[in-house]
């Protein structure tokens, strides 16, 4: 990536301020993205894509979410395009990633986190609505004053591309993870695509679907959320959906089972705070444990922490799976 863009970034977001350092972050899938610190200013996050649409989307999201809820985000200080490559500024947010704290908290701490976000799901889902599902994107710019303006979303809709019945979009969602599988998860794969298909039984209206809302991608200090990170590529989805894959990322991937049930409670718990929780049936959590068994580079993803090896990676989804589909055992 040019220094260019990043010396354009900088000059735009702090252009009195010299920089001191610069750390390559290892947080999100598509960008790149790199802490900045200074000699007499505050530090900051710039993040840069080879699609600049992507960028923009995600400022645009940054921006609503933190003026529609009290979730934790970090809000765009500006963006801009340079050299076809989209770059977003945001303060630095401080805190130990939770994605390792997580395990080490009292289980009054871990509880009071997972209640957190159960919280911010659901007042995610009372703020963003849509007609349809499918990937988000930003309509209209005309009317910013500034590219910086743009950048934060100031003059942008969020809208959804190529819209989508529920029903036929979540098949496709869970059979296109479901390709993925390796073939220790051959003998499911049947039952897989017959839960896919499954009516839902609910015409709830489809919400911002945060899909990678998990720990790994938040920031703890003394006991409380202090960042929710990495809102990229977002989805408008069934809310059971959302519902599905955040307990799953939350509860079940860094607890035994015999400890799950008070994480779960808290979550729910939380999420009913704010607004009725959706149904949730076997079409959503198949869906949800699915898309989280695999990672975009077809490896099979790894629970716990620390994380386990493949082969107990392997038996903790087909075990997840198999629950989801409605079936005992591992």
């Amino acid at each position: 990536m040019s220094d260019a863009v990043r010396e354009r970034a900088l000059a735009e977001t702090r252009p009195e301020a010299t920089p001191t350092s610069v750390e390559p972050l290892g947080r999100g899938n598509r960008k790149r993205t790199e802490a900045v610190r200074f000699d007499a200013a505050d530090p900051v996050v710039v993040q840069y894509s080879s699609t600049p649409e992507a960028t923009r989307t995600e400022a645009a999201l940054l921006t609503a979410v933190g003026e529609r809820t009290s979730v934790p985000v970090p809000r765009p200080l500006g963006g801009g395009v340079v050299d076809d490559t989209g770059w977003t500024v945001t303060p630095l947010a401080e805190g130990r990633d939770l994605h390792e704290a997580f395990v080490e908290l009292g289980p009054g701490e871990r509880r009071e986190i997972t209640r957190a976000f159960g919280r911010y799901l659901a007042e995610v889902h009372e703020a963003f609505q849509f007609s349809g599902c499918g990937r988000l994107a930003v309509a209209g710019r005309a009317k910013a004053n500034t590219e910086a303006e743009a950048a934060r979303g100031r003059d942008s809709s969020l809208t959804i591309r190529d819209p989508a019945d529920a029903a036929e979009w979540l098949r496709r969602f869970g059979e296109r993870h479901a390709e993925r599988l390796p073939a220790e998860f051959d003998d499911l794969r049947d039952a897989l695509g017959d839960v896919l298909r499954e009516p839902t039984g609910t015409d709830a209206a489809p919400r911002l679907f945060p899909w990678d809302f998990r720990p790994g991608n938040a920031l703890v200090a003394d006991g409380a959320v202090t960042a929710v990170l990495d809102w990229e590529t977002p989805l408008s989805a069934p809310p059971g959906l959302s519902v599905a894959k955040a307990e799953h990322l939350l509860v079940d991937w860094y607890v035994p089972a015999a400890g799950t049930g008070p994480l779960r409670r808290a979550f729910r718990d939380g999420y009913e705070s704010v607004a009725r929780l959706p149904p949730v049936g076997r079409a959503y959590r198949a869906a949800a444990v699915v898309s989280a068994a695999v990672d975009g580079e077809g490896a099979v993803t790894n629970p716990r922490y620390p994380p386990v090896d493949r082969d107990a990676a392997v038996a903790f989804h087909r075990h997840a799976l198999r629950r989801a589909l409605g079936e005992t055992g591992g």
